[in-house]
């Protein structure tokens, strides 16, 4: 059989640290032994721009992939996605110590929220795409495992899709059940050697592997990534953002559309979004960097955990600050308040001012 079970994707940390380069180098090697998998070497997945080689390799693979980066799988996932590479998100069992999810978000956001997300309008391709934190350990060895536990997934996935298997194999085979069907023995023959061997036997069945490094130098970028699985379309960031990042495209979706107009280090417009879907993969906030609400197994106050001080200033006033820095920096007049959808509503008691009576007029007129 000639198919390839999948690619891996390695990407190096933006510094030279001997101890992480040593640490990608022994994954890709240990990887690129597995029969039937594709191994990539590329540079920092943030930093690439879109016409980049990288981005042009990795836009010719079809299959599934497991890309291993330096970033939160939540922001590598989005990274690559601004970048045409698409998929299914791919559910890993590797991951950093500290990192724990809500585990009744999703159950929480089916009750609470039906509001229409921009991936639902926009469905990507069904191939499966695996993003691994690579700070979720410090031994090669645990990352392999998962790549073996993902490559035999996907084995078994292209080996029901062999109309010979089908013909005699009902049901949803496991790679034992594939394994036992390929290379039949008796149950004299059989030993418990060969069953713990199952699975790293079935994806041994599939092509020649081999290792690839694209060799460009990007410099450090700086720009917000968008998360479209929590994205409603809402515009608030264009609204906000006024250094001309934002845009939208054809089907009049939100996207990033000059992103190195951004201010290097400013995250301002990620506090404005209702539906926390801005991430900026550099930050040294997790949750602005990618990060799942919940860290630690703590329910954390958005508010502070993206950055608020503990004294009567909250998200927006934030956003509103750090917005006027960078106005000023770029020699330009601040602005203040920040106006949002969800706040311009006068408070109940107080009277309408010009700009309230300026915003009904407008919605009365239904633009």
């Amino acid at each position: 059989m000639a198919d390839t079970l999948l690619t891996v994707v390695v990407s190096q940390g933006q510094s030279r640290n001997p101890e992480k380069r040593d640490l990608e180098k022994a994954i890709a090697d240990t990887c690129a032994q597995i029969p039937g998998i594709n191994v990539l070497v590329i540079p920092h997945l943030y930093d690439l721009a879109f016409d980049s080689e990288t981005y042009q390799k990795l836009r010719t693979i079809e299959g599934d992939m497991i890309v291993l980066a330096w970033l939160y799988d939540r922001a590598a996932h989005w990274v690559l996605d601004r970048n045409a590479i698409r998929g299914q998100v791919g559910e890993v069992f590797l991951l950093p110590a500290d990192y724990q999810a809500d585990e009744d978000e999703d159950e929480e956001e089916e009750a609470a929220d039906e509001k229409d997300r921009v991936s639902e309008l926009n469905p990507r391709p069904n191939r499966m795409v695996y993003c691994i934190d690579l700070r979720a350990s410090e031994d090669s060895t645990a990352f392999v495992l998962e790549v073996k536990r993902i490559a035999a997934i996907a084995a078994t996935n292209l080996l029901q899709a062999r109309p010979e298997l089908s013909q005699w194999i009902q049901g949803t085979p496991t790679p034992d059940n594939l394994l036992r069907y390929l290379n039949p023995v008796s149950s004299v023959q059989a030993s418990d050697t060969i069953q713990a061997s199952a699975t790293d036997s079935l994806y041994s069945l599939f092509g020649v592997n081999e290792l690839t490094k694209v060799e460009e130098h990007p410099t450090r970028r700086w720009y917000p990534v968008i998360d479209f699985s929590r994205c409603t379309n809402c515009m608030e960031c264009i609204d906000f953002c006024l250094f001309g990042v934002y845009g939208v495209d054809t089907a009049e979706t939100i996207l990033v559309e000059q992103p190195d107009n951004c201010r290097k280090g400013c995250p301002a417009c990620s506090r404005v979004c209702p539906e926390n879907a801005i991430i900026f993969p550099q930050h040294k906030t997790p949750a602005i960097a990618g990060a799942p609400v919940e860290v630690g197994g703590l329910k954390i106050d958005l508010s502070k955990l993206f950055g608020a001080p503990e004294a009567n200033e909250d998200a927006l006033q934030v956003a509103a600050r750090e917005r006027d820095e960078q106005l000023i920096l770029a020699g330009r007049q601040a602005v203040g308040e920040v106006r949002t959808k969800s706040n311009s509503a006068p408070k109940s008691g107080q009277p309408k001012d010009a700009l309230d009576n300026l915003i009904d007029q407008l919605d009365s007129l239904d633009l």
